[in-house]
C-alpha cells in the first residue's frame, strides 16, 4: 500500500469518529490505541492532548527532535447531532468533499499524515513528537494549557495550513468572548395574532477569518437588517432567534420565529421576503444563493421581553461585522476583523459569539473591550473564552528556507512566505516553549467550516512528498553537525 493511501485510510477512521470541539475523548482514546499498537510512549494531559513520540532512524539518534502538530476536533456544519454523526466523504473530480456536513480536512488530513509518519519504517528521520491538540477551533484551550514540559522539541512542522503554495509563517491573534443579555421570557400575546417563521438560508457561510474579506452575507447582517425594516412599520413580537453554525463560521443561516397582528399579516409576508431578496442580490452579488423565505408556523407559548430584543439589536448596530482594517505592511491583507458567529434564545438569556481578529495584539485587545463594553452598557455579561496572540516567524531562518528549498526541489515551485488572518495555536507554543520555531504547510483545502469544505487529492500527495523530504533533510542537517 502506497504510504499516501494509508494516509486517506486513517483518514475515513478518523471521521467515523464524530469529534467537535469540547468533545474530543474519543479521538484522544484513537490516538492513544494508535500509539499502543505501534509500541510508542505517548502522554495525555487533563485536556485530552496527546503526545506521540517515535524513536530517530536507526543513526540519527542525535538529531534535533521534530514536532508535527495538529488538532483533533473540527468544525461542525450542517450536523443535526455531531456527536454521533460520522461524516460520509466522497470524490469527484479530483476533490474529497461530504455529504450535507463539513468534511473535517481542517484538521483531519494532517493529522493523518502525522499518524502515517508515526507508522512508517521507509523514511529518514530525527527523533519525532506528534502532538494533537484539542479545541482549536472553539477556544484553544488544549494549546493554552498545556504544561512547559509535554514537549522537547523547538522545531515544528505545523500540518494545519489550508493554502497548498504557502508556508503560514505568521498568524493574526483572536479574542472569543460570549455574551449573554439577560431576560425573563414572557407570555405570548393574546387576541388575534400570526406566527411566521423567517429563514435565512443558501449562504456560503466559510471562515471568519480567511473568508471575511470575500463579500460574503453574514445572516446576522441579514436578519438585523430585515429586523430594524420592520421594526417601524409592525407591532411584533419575537419568540426564538436560531442563527450561525460555529462561533469561528460566517453565519450562513438564520431562524427567527416571531408574531404580528393579524390585520398586518398579509402586507407583512409579501413586502418582507420580496424587499429582503432583492436586498441580498444587490448587497451580495458573490453569495448568490442567500435566500430569504417567511411562512407560516405555529403558535409559541412565550416571547423575548422588548428591552431585551432591543438591547441586542443596539449592539448589533454597534458591534463591527467583517473588516475592520485592512493592513498596511501587508497590502491585500486584513489586519483586524470582528464576526459575529452565533445569536440564540436561551431560557433566560440571549446568547452572542463575538470572534475578533488582529494581527497588532493591542488593537485586538482594544477591539474586543470595546465589544465588551457594548455589551455590558446594554445590560449585559461578557466573558473572554479565549485569547490567543498573534504569531510571527523570521521568514529568513534557516528552518524556513530550509523548508522553502524543499518545496523547490521537490515540487519545482517556491511558496509564498505569508501571514493569514486565521488563529493558529502557534501563539502558544511560542509563549510556552521559548525558541521554538515554527513552519506552517497543508494541502489545498477550500471553504473550511462550511459544507462546501473540500481538500484537492493532488495536493495531499505533494505535501505528503515535502514533508517526508523535510523530515530527512532536517535529520541531515542535525547528523552532519553532530559529526
Amino acid at each position: 500500500m502506497k504510504t499516501t493511501e494509508r494516509v486517506f485510510q486513517i483518514f475515513r477512521e478518523l471521521n467515523q469518529i464524530p469529534r467537535p470541539s469540547h468533545h474530543e475523548e474519543r479521538v484522544a482514546d484513537y490516538l492513544c490505541r494508535f500509539a499502543e499498537r505501534l509500541n510508542l510512549p505517548y502522554k495525555r494531559d487533563k485536556e485530552n492532548c496527546v503526545v506521540i513520540s517515535k524513536p530517530a532512524t536507526q543513526g540519527y539518534e542525535g538529531a534535533e527532535p521534530i514536532v508535527l502538530l495538529n488538532h483533533m476536533d473540527m468544525v461542525c456544519v450542517g450536523m443535526s447531532d455531531p456527536l454521533n454523526t460520522p461524516i460520509d466523504a466522497y470524490i469527484e473530480n479530483g476533490w474529497m468533499k461530504a455529504r450535507g456536513t463539513s468534511l473535517g480536512a481542517d484538521n483531519g488530513i494532517g493529522l493523518s499524515m502525522a499518524l502515517a509518519v508515526l507508522e512508517s519504517n521507509e523514511m529518514v528521520h530525527g527523533p519525532l513528537e506528534v502532538i494533537t491538540t484539542t479545541n482549536e477551533e472553539d477556544g484553544m484551550s488544549g494549546a493554552s494549557q498545556l504544561s512547559r514540559d509535554f514537549l522537547k522539541g523547538r522545531k515544528v512542522i505545523n500540518l494545519d495550513s489550508e493554502d497548498y503554495d504557502t508556508i503560514t509563517t505568521g498568524a493574526a491573534g483572536a479574542c472569543l468572548q460570549f455574551h449573554r443579555i439577560p431576560m425573563k421570557r414572557q407570555p405570548a400575546p393574546g387576541g388575534k395574532h400570526r406566527w411566521y417563521r423567517i429563514r435565512f438560508e443558501g449562504g456560503l457561510g466559510g471562515h471568519s477569518g480567511v473568508d471575511i474579506n470575500k463579500g460574503r452575507c453574514s445572516a446576522v447582517v441579514a436578519m438585523w437588517a430585515i429586523l430594524a425594516a420592520i421594526y417601524n412599520e409592525y407591532d411584533f413580537d419575537v419568540a426564538s432567534i436560531n442563527l450561525g453554525e460555529a462561533n469561528a463560521s460566517i453565519a450562513s443561516s438564520a431562524d427567527i420565529i416571531l408574531c404580528v397582528p393579524s390585520g398586518e399579516a398579509c402586507e407583512f409576508v409579501k413586502s418582507q421576503q420580496e424587499m429582503m431578496n432583492e436586498w441580498l442580490r444587490e448587497e451580495y452579488p458573490d453569495d448568490p444563493k442567500m435566500t430569504c423565505s417567511i411562512e407560516k408556523c405555529e403558535k409559541q407559548d412565550s416571547v423575548i421581553p422588548k428591552d431585551a430584543f432591543e438591547a441586542l439589536m443596539g449592539c448589533l448596530e454597534q458591534v463591527p461585522q467583517g473588516v475592520v482594517k485592512m493592513s498596511d505592511a501587508m497590502p491585500g491583507t486584513v489586519e483586524t476583523s470582528n464576526n459575529v458567529g452565533r445569536i440564540v434564545t436561551e431560557k433566560d438569556s440571549i446568547f452572542v459569539s463575538t470572534h475578533t481578529r488582529s494581527f497588532i495584539d493591542d488593537d485586538m485587545a482594544t477591539l474586543s473591550k470595546g465589544i465588551a463594553d457594548i455589551f455590558v452598557a446594554a445590560g449585559a455579561t461578557s466573558e473572554v473564552v479565549m485569547s490567543a496572540p498573534a504569531w510571527q516567524e523570521d521568514q529568513h531562518s534557516a528552518f524556513l528556507q530550509l523548508t522553502s528549498d524543499t518545496f523547490q526541489n521537490v515540487l519545482g515551485w517556491r511558496p509564498r512566505m505569508v501571514a493569514m488572518h486565521f488563529v493558529l495555536e502557534a501563539g502558544f507554543f511560542v509563549e510556552h516553549y521559548p525558541g521554538i520555531q515554527i513552519a506552517s504547510i497543508g494541502p489545498r483545502i477550500v471553504e473550511p467550516h462550511s459544507t462546501s469544505e473540500r481538500v484537492e487529492l493532488a495536493t495531499i500527495e505533494d505535501i505528503w512528498q515535502v514533508l517526508i523530504e523535510l523530515l530527512k533533510r532536517l535529520a541531515d542537517n542535525e547528523h552532519k553537525e553532530s559529526n
